[in-house]
């Protein structure tokens, strides 16, 4: 692929997570200034793990069974504009009954998250696809250098908007949010077309066959493991640090610090990411991720080990996708390629999402943060025993 076609895709990589570090972090203080209750804020930002359940997989099954994932990522990136021009309409058609707003916020932010849960597993297939190398794999150096941008992207949003909304207010978010999203649909219909986009004549074949397969059922038990580990950290961590006496100075540092080293992992891990199988490297992220969150739950008081902590997150998320990204380019070619993204979206964050935020809430109402992240430690563990079981089977399946 040419580097203006890579170019192309760190564009899009980029403005969807600057949308998603918008959206994310400062929709509940949006929410909260219309007067939704800590309850209503939290059923509302549970949508988008809802929606992930399902969302994903439908926007793929479309990519692989037509073939034109270019149309359906602008279809996705149209449908974001304008479920963010609704949330600005709503905003502008105060005052209105409690319940009325409530619902329809829910309703827009609801679509809003249908529509970009399409954009990262169709673009995904199409980036394995053009990166491709003969043996089958993904060429890491360049997928590496495509997927850093998204981090930029979150850090340069959380950071520039946190600044933005403090000058002019709140009140400012949709219209925000509905020029990201105008940018990202921008992005989106500069993406180049490829062989993929044409019509095939014979169906594409079913998925549930794979998914019986030892080797690929193993590889989404440990995906679902290390990410509903990490369902603590997203979920719970701010929460945790302040209960901890931690300023939001010190909390904004230590977040800071995670994205820093997530971005040079993608930059630079053409250079060592190949010296390890994928399989290996789940192994590693595994046990990597069962010692974050046993460190955090002990040593939460003490700043040097919550540092070291989450420095692991270049192993822990970073490595652990690109392992992902690498598997489900092998367990899933062809025309299947596109709804195995989708699995890897839905059952690793979809599902993990929503069984992390209501059990983590239990566990911590019950037992305090730390057991949230005990817990997380043993999820790690279990995904380490679904890695190893997976890369046997794989070996076997390869004899």
């Amino acid at each position: 692929m040419s580097a203006p076609s890579l170019a192309r895709f760190g564009a899009l990589t980029g403005t969807y997570f600057a949308a998603i570090g918008l959206f994310n972090p400062y929709a509940p203080l949006w929410f909260q200034s219309l007067g939704f209750s800590t309850l209503v804020i939290g059923a509302i930002a549970s949508l988008q793990s809802w929606t992930r359940v399902v969302a994903p997989y439908a926007w793929s099954w479309g990519g692989d069974h037509t073939g034109r994932r270019v149309e359906l990522i602008r279809l996705a990136t149209l449908g974001a504009v304008l479920s963010s021009l609704g949330l600005l309409a709503v905003q502008a058609m105060q005052p209105m009954g409690a319940t009325e707003l409530v619902v329809a916020v829910a309703l827009m932010t609801a679509l809003l998250f249908v529509a970009n849960s399409g954009v990262v597993p169709l673009y995904e297939a199409m980036l394995a696809h053009l990166l491709q190398t003969p043996d089958g794999g993904i060429d890491a150096k360049r997928y590496g250098r495509v997927r850093v941008w998204g981090s930029v992207g979150f850090i340069v949003a959380v950071s520039s908007f946190g600044l933005l909304l403090e000058r002019f207010g709140i009140g400012v978010f949709p219209a925000f949010v509905a020029v990201m999203n105008l940018l990202l649909l921008v992005a989106a219909l500069r993406l180049p077309a490829t062989r993929a986009d044409a019509v095939h004549d014979e169906p594409a074949p079913p998925v549930l066959p794979r998914l019986k397969r030892p080797e690929v059922a193993w590889f989404f038990a440990s995906v679902f493991f290390t990410v509903l580990a990490h369902t603590s950290l997203y979920a719970f961590f701010s929460l945790y640090l302040v209960s901890l006496g931690y300023g939001k100075g010190a909390v904004g540092a230590l977040w800071a610090v995670s994205v820093a080293v997530e971005i040079v992992f993608f930059w630079t891990q053409g250079r060592w990411f190949p010296r390890l199988t994928p399989h290996r490297w789940l192994q590693v992220v595994a046990g990597v991720t069962t010692l974050r969150f046993a460190a955090t739950g002990a040593g939460g008081a003490w700043a040097p080990v919550l540092v070291l902590a989450q420095l692991t997150h270049a192993i822990t998320f970073a490595a652990h996708h690109a392992a992902c990204i690498a598997l489900v380019q092998r367990l899933f070619p062809g025309r299947l390629r596109g709804r195995g993204q989708a699995l890897y979206t839905t059952l690793g964050y979809g599902v993990s999402g929503v069984l992390g935020g209501v059990g983590g809430g239990w566990l911590i109402s019950h037992l305090g943060f730390a057991a949230a992240f005990w817990a997380a430690a043993l999820c790690g563990a279990t995904a380490l025993g679904c890695a190893t079981a997976s890369a046997r089977a794989a070996t076997r399946a390869d004899d």
